[in-house]
């Protein structure tokens, strides 16, 4: 019985992948036994697929849940000095020229290069269906107006928990690791990638060429080889990431590749790229083939646990960025990448490439100022707006102003509303390098005490780095409050009146009710550059779904204060009368509450 299960379930996939038409013979799973001896295909240099050894071992059966690995030791082509080589992964293997499977696991720190091939038939199975791409999100909760790349791995543990490294110290089958070839990116960016993407078992490392690519729209449609180099491209423009494999199986614009998962993510939309090996780096650690980056090919539509499934020429949706950056000079520079559509990846990805573009070098550890000016657009017409100022040394500015972007792209990928696909983000960010920041003085108001309606000016005066003192004036007029009350003029900061209002709702989180709501507080987030002005008085009201109800009438309150409603919410003794904000040149810090009389 269990033979003929196999037996069938190779026929089955055959027949899934139009197997009259196909070239390339298969061998079930059933026929392989220890002793056979075969051959693997890969590129080593260049583009020319070569030839390799492979001894079979044994099947280890049922290595995961109905899933087998069969082992084998490989030779020839220098791989008894190099050990299996990350990129081999989907390397296809062949014994009396029929194709067995994948190369595709390895033993870390082993002596010898003992390789686990994924079966054939178990990559057949991959199907073109499934449901669309994107990935897998979790609930975004209360929305930050800012995400760092430890808030995300953080907030997607479970996705970004990654393996270990070296399990049971070298005796266990691992997949082989993935040249990451990043191109463009500066070296404290590429740092940080290195402890991120390492834990999913990619190995980054420096490249280039991406940005021609894009530039020259370069596609190819040339059909893949078995053995031939391929990438999966995460980013592409003027930087670039992409992950180096082999195509294991080819049947007209299908291919089959890497078998072992990518990120094992189901249904996606990578990009599928060209590759061209410069040579393999033999390495006491784990030897890798250093790659460049070609002409795009098609997609891949499948990441699943027996390998990818890609198409050749089709076209994959993917996230146009463009961030023109101007200098006080007067000279400007744009950038254009795209990065993959996903819910998990996309906002990583987006964290790092902006992050890597807005700082360089000769000005990560100097004093920086970045104000921003930027639109991210939705598929569904609507869109965010961005503006603020972000002022700092170190990698302060650039890393602050990436969370901002990052934050608003996650909220809106993985927002459990409706699926709001991002059709593009255009940024624009004006560059100085000094530091830009402001510290509340005093405030003057020419009068303490006034009747409903009268005008009440304002001055605010703020102290710069420099110590240079300024002075910024605005009008109010006196709330219609009865005489002898008293309200509170509250002069602050997004992050003071943040913290503010967190006090009075009696809550730490903002968490949006609809994708409307979101979209509105997303475009309402506090920036740095204002000074906001709240008018506050003693009177009663509630805090609902995120949104203050100011002084509502008894009857109104105690509807919504009802055990019936279906949410509860928060009492206030205190409510919100009037709010303004003024923007200043300068990343602007301080409070103070001053209290204003109604006369009599």
């Amino acid at each position: 019985m269990k033979t003929k299960h196999i037996a069938a379930l190779v026929v089955i996939a055959l027949v899934g992948w139009g197997a009259a038409g196909a070239t390339t013979l298969t061998m079930p799973l059933n026929q392989i036994k220890p002793g056979m001896k075969g051959k693997g295909k890969t590129v080593f240099r260049g583009a020319d697929i070569k030839e390799f050894d492979a001894e079979i071992l044994g099947v280890i059966e049922n290595s995961r849940p109905k899933r087998n690995i069969i082992l084998a030791r490989l030779s020839g082509m220098g791989l008894e000095n190099t050990g299996v080589i990350q990129g081999m992964s989907g390397s296809p293997v062949y014994i009396e020229g029929k194709l067995i499977g994948a190369v595709a696991y390895s033993f870390a720190f082993a002596k010898e290069p003992i390789a686990g091939i994924t079966p054939i038939a178990e990559m057949m199975a991959i199907s073109a269906k499934g449901q669309p791409a994107g990935g897998t999100s979790v609930p975004a909760g209360a929305v930050k107006s800012s995400l760092s790349l430890e808030d995300l791995l953080a907030m997607e543990s479970g996705f970004f928990a990654g393996r270990d490294p070296v399990p049971a110290n070298g005796r266990m089958l691992v997949p082989i690791g993935v040249p990451l070839v990043f191109g463009g990116f500066s070296t404290p960016v590429l740092d940080r990638a290195r402890s991120v993407f390492t834990r999913w078992g990619f190995f980054p490392l420096s490249g280039g060429a991406g940005g021609q690519a894009l530039s020259a729209n370069r596609v190819s449609a040339a059909p893949f080889r078995e053995g031939d180099p391929v990438a999966v491209e995460l980013v592409r423009g003027d930087l670039s990431v992409a992950a180096v494999g082999t195509v294991t199986y080819a049947d007209g614009n299908k291919i089959l590749a890497f078998g072992h998962p990518i990120y094992n993510l189901g249904p996606v939309d990578y990009a599928m790229s060209r590759a061209n090996v410069l040579g393999v780096v033999p390495s006491l650690e784990s030897s890798f083939k250093l790659a460049e980056i070609g002409a795009r090919a098609g997609r891949f539509t499948q990441d699943r646990s027996s390998g990818a499934l890609g198409e050749v020429g089709g076209t994959p949706r993917l996230i146009p960025l463009s961030i023109k950056l101007s200098e006080a000079t007067g000279e400007a520079r744009e950038y254009k990448i795209e990065i993959i559509r996903d819910k998990l990846l996309s906002p990583l990805l987006v964290n790092m490439t902006v992050a890597s573009l807005l700082s360089s070098e000769e000005r990560s550890y100097g004093n920086m100022t970045y104000a921003l000016d930027g639109d991210v657009y939705l598929e569904n017409g609507s869109s965010v707006h961005l503006e603020d100022m972000f002022s700092g040394n170190l990698d302060t500015a650039p890393t602050s102003l990436s969370g901002l972007l990052t934050a608003v792209v996650y909220y809106l990928a993985n927002n459990e509303f409706e699926d709001a696909g991002i059709h593009q983000i255009e940024l624009r960010a004006r560059a100085l390098e000094e530091v830009k920041f402001a510290t509340l003085e005093r405030v003057w108001l020419d009068k303490y005490e006034a009747v409903p309606g009268e005008r009440i000016q304002i001055k605010v005066y703020y102290r710069t780095f420099g110590g240079q003192i300024f002075q910024e004036a605005v009008d109010i007029d006196a709330p219609p409050l009865p005489a002898g009350s008293e309200f509170s003029l509250v002069i602050a900061d997004a992050a003071s009146m943040h913290q503010l209002e967190t006090t009075l709702y009696r809550s730490q989180d903002f968490v949006p009710r609809s994708f409307s709501q979101l979209v509105r507080l997303l475009n309402n987030l506090r920036k740095n550059n204002r000074i906001y002005f709240k008018m506050m008085a003693s009177k009663p009201g509630l805090f609902l779904k995120g949104e203050e109800m100011p002084n509502l009438p008894p009857s109104v309150k105690s509807m919504f204060a009802s055990p019936r409603a279906t949410s509860s919410p928060t009492e206030l003794t205190r409510s919100t009368l009037r709010e303004y904000q003024l923007p200043i040149p300068f990343v602007f810090r301080g409070m103070t509450v001053v209290p204003v009389r109604i006369k009599k």
